[in-house]
């Protein structure tokens, strides 16, 4: 009898301990909005798009706060200098300078609009909420990508302002990073797809150092290559930075 209720011990205690192994769907989000959430960030980046016409490259600097507010300057090449974007809430402003002068209201679906012609939308590249505010995870299994050990979850929206209904997501297991993500509407059609090639670690978290886009519903697109070339967590903001004088400065 002895015996027997140490073998039912061992085996509540082996589950147990592969139960505390194994996270679930919303763990993982908790882990990944760690990592890619930020309070405010000032970042240098490069975009490099490649389209049916060829490739060039845009760079960047941009100013973050929570999730409501960002502010992009554009800084090359020359014809590109001087735009700059504002994002309030869901509401953005782009603002072009000559010929023009000009401060451009960007809201409702024109947010999903193509960013000077690469595969990221507006939507995607202010995007700062977090995935547990938004999305209900499921774990679906494990596998191997780029080498490393994943976690493969399945998102559902929670809300009906998400720009992607559902999202698949290839999580790496030690740095908790989204190495690839296919994105649908809710139709189930895909709509973009994106993978984390680099990553590199700032302060107490791994953050994405280069990634790729493919807008799926952009025709001649051969991906867009986003690339952050220093990012400071630390830096201090100014009320000013977001504020629509300041696009004309």
């Amino acid at each position: 009898m002895k015996t027997l209720t140490a073998i039912i011990g061992i085996l509540f205690l082996s589950l147990g301990i592969i139960s505390a192994q194994t996270p679930v769907g919303e763990d993982i989000l908790k882990q990944i909005d760690k990592n890619m959430v930020v309070d405010k960030a000032v970042s240098q980046t490069t975009m490099i798009i490649h389209g049916r016409a060829g490739t060039r490259s845009v760079k960047a600097k941009t100013w973050t706060q929570g999730r409501d507010k960002a502010f992009v300057e554009y800084t090359d090449p020359p014809r590109e200098k001087g735009k700059k974007m504002l994002k309030l809430g869901d509401q953005i402003w782009n603002y072009i300078p000559e010929p023009t002068d000009r401060i451009i209201t960007i809201s409702g679906h024109l947010l999903r609009q193509s960013v000077m012609g690469s595969d990221l939308s507006y939507e995607d590249i202010t995007e700062n909420r977090k995935l547990t505010d938004i999305y209900n995870a499921k774990l679906k299994g494990s596998e191997k990508l780029q080498g490393r050990d994943c976690y493969v979850v399945e998102l559902t929206a929670k809300q009906e302002d998400v720009t992607y209904y559902s999202r698949k997501l290839w999580v790496d297991k030690e740095k908790w990073l989204p190495l690839k993500e296919e994105r649908y509407a809710r139709s189930g059609k895909p709509l973009k797809m994106s993978e984390i090639t680099e990553v590199m670690r700032v302060d107490n978290r791994w953050y994405p150092k280069k990634m790729t886009f493919r807008d799926l519903m952009q025709t001649g697109s051969e991906g867009t290559e986003y690339i952050i070339d220093s990012i400071d967590f630390h830096i201090s903001i100014p009320e000013s930075r977001f504020t629509k004088a300041a696009l004309k400065k």
